[in-house]
């Protein structure tokens, strides 16, 4: 068990493999283990990071500090400690917007984005977000995240997966709710035509959460960047369509500098 003292709080990580450093950020509430069938391929040729953020897994779950910037500063805090060289950072859904963020803020610190099903602008995209989920939340938390995780899956999706997710997602922190009024405003179009990283966008063809109209927009705002659609997917291809997804994400890495393009 690896853990690491950052900005008050410990996070919970695994640092496997050995070549370029990619580090690999999971969605609200669940884990690092989501990208458990993404590990034995890539461990082979790169150094894969993955960490539960503050709140959620194995790390601990401090009532401050469940917010954008507090979620950002412990990643600059990580690379710094981990000693990671320019990571490219692969993030899914909510670890999108941390990595898009991330490299918004310290371009200098990372050599891309890989964002998963991610970032978004959810004012529009899912403008019922505080008045559904999050309020649900605190009636009857195991309901509501019972009713909600199916949805992030496509039809037919196996139901020992769906239930898996749900399992993470209630035993995580109640404090990383305090994120979710935060991303009902959230929208990160303003800031895509200056960053200074690469990104590339891999998005589930059926997603629901965060429909794959949100990663052409943000694709056309961002320069240079790309979107890669995972047929049959929702919104977490790399559990639904692991092989897929994997062979998507080393074709985006192909076109990624080892160094960034941040002057």
């Amino acid at each position: 068990m690896t853990y690491v003292d950052v900005n008050g709080t410990t996070l919970y990580y695994e640092d496997e493999g050995t070549g370029r450093p990619l580090l690999f950020l999971h969605g609200w509430a669940t884990s690092g283990r989501v990208w458990g069938a993404q590990l034995p391929d890539l461990v082979r040729d790169h150094r894969v990071v993955t960490v539960d953020w503050r709140g959620c897994g194995r790390s601990a779950r401090p009532a401050r500090g469940n917010t954008i910037d507090g979620v950002v500063a412990d990643l600059v805090a990580l690379v710094g400690a981990l000693r990671l060289d320019r990571p490219v950072v692969v993030g899914s859904s909510i670890g999108g917007v941390f990595a898009t963020e991330l490299g918004a803020r310290h371009p200098e610190l990372i050599a891309g984005v890989v964002s998963v099903d991610a970032p978004a602008y959810w004012p529009s995209t899912m403008p019922a977000l505080l008045g559904g989920p999050v309020e649900g939340l605190r009636r009857d938390r195991a309901g509501t995240v019972a009713g909600w995780v199916p949805e992030w899956y496509a039809p037919g999706t196996h139901p020992a997966l769906i239930d898996w997710t749900v399992r993470q997602v209630l035993d995580s922190g109640v404090y990383v709710d305090d994120q979710l009024p935060a991303f009902a405003s959230y929208d990160p179009r303003p800031l895509l035509p200056g960053l200074r990283v690469p990104v590339h966008y891999i998005h589930g063809e059926l997603d629901t959460q965060i429909p794959l109209e949100v990663a052409r927009t943000c694709a056309a705002l961002t320069p240079g960047a790309e979107v890669s659609v995972i047929a049959g997917s929702g919104h977490l291809p790399h559990q639904e369509r692991p092989d897929e997804f994997t062979a998507a994400l080393r074709a985006a890495l192909a076109l990624m500098p080892s160094a960034p393009v941040a002057a």
